[in-house]
């Protein structure tokens, strides 16, 4: 029997379990069992949190579909919130994930996140591909809301250039003093409610053709809304990225 947490990050949600002492082992099946909205808990990715001799631990994480996947920020911010549930860390805290160690600080039911430094831009068209430590397609669009974020999403995800590896995709719109957004995740194989990873490239893509250093970027997910914040030092090279918002434990229950 397998012990476990539900969390979400503005509807981006995951099953959390707590394997420190490193007994329990999944294969690919089992983990998109686990995830199956139908047929098991239900969520877009499942984390282990494990001991790490660098840090207070060592988040592994895995898509829906049991591949392990690359950073998920929204996810980091989960398990962060989770790790201060089970009482193994303070307010602030350093992690070590799949692209190295990570500094979060945790207030209440917020948790904000450092990011990597971000570093290139790829122009596609009049669109952008960046990695903020997972691969991310943005495309500015409008009626964002009325859009097949599926099958525009999947049209590029399985094209000729992105199809083996994948990459996320981004489609967004500037309304007001806010970024609306909304993602086709890679790994979900379909749009979720919000993606952390899939914010920061959209705040950084926003950023483009701004003459600012410092950034704070509001963004409005379909599952609630997030901030980023970060230095940009030339016009391809970003640092000091910082994502923030909810980190909300769900339930817990024995699978």
């Amino acid at each position: 029997m397998i012990k476990f947490h539900k969390y979400h990050g503005t509807g981006n949600d995951f099953i959390i379990i707590d394997n420190r002492d490193g007994k329990l082992l999944l294969n690919q099946k089992q983990i998109s069992l686990l995830c199956h909205r139908n047929f098991g808990i239900g969520a877009d990715g499942l984390m282990l949190l494990e001991t790490s001799n660098q840090s207070a631990f060592k988040m592994r994480y895995y898509n829906s579909d049991g591949n392990e996947g690359s950073m998920c920020g929204n996810g980091g911010r989960c398990i962060v919130a989770f790790a201060k549930k089970l009482n193994i860390i303070n307010n602030e805290i350093v992690f070590e994930a799949v692209d190295g160690i990570h500094h979060a600080e945790i207030s209440n039911s917020e948790v904000r996140l450092k990011m990597n430094d971000v570093h290139g831009i790829e122009k596609i068209d009049n669109d952008f591909f960046l990695n903020t430590g997972s691969p991310h397609y943005v495309k500015w669009v409008n009626q964002l809301e009325d859009l097949d974020v599926v099958q525009e999403g999947r049209n590029i995800r399985y094209n000729n250039r992105f199809k083996n590896y994948g990459t996320n995709v981004n489609f967004i719109e500037q309304l007001d003093n806010q970024l609306l957004i909304r993602t086709y995740e890679r790994g979900v194989e379909n749009e979720t409610l919000s993606c952390g990873t899939g914010n920061v490239a959209a705040a950084i893509v926003n950023s483009i053709d701004k003459e600012n250093e410092y950034f704070s970027v509001n963004l409005k997910t379909k599952g609630g809304e997030l901030n980023v914040t970060f230095q940009k030092t030339d016009a391809v090279t970003f640092k000091d990225v910082w994502l923030k918002g909810p980190a909300e434990f769900v339930f817990e229950g024995i699978y």
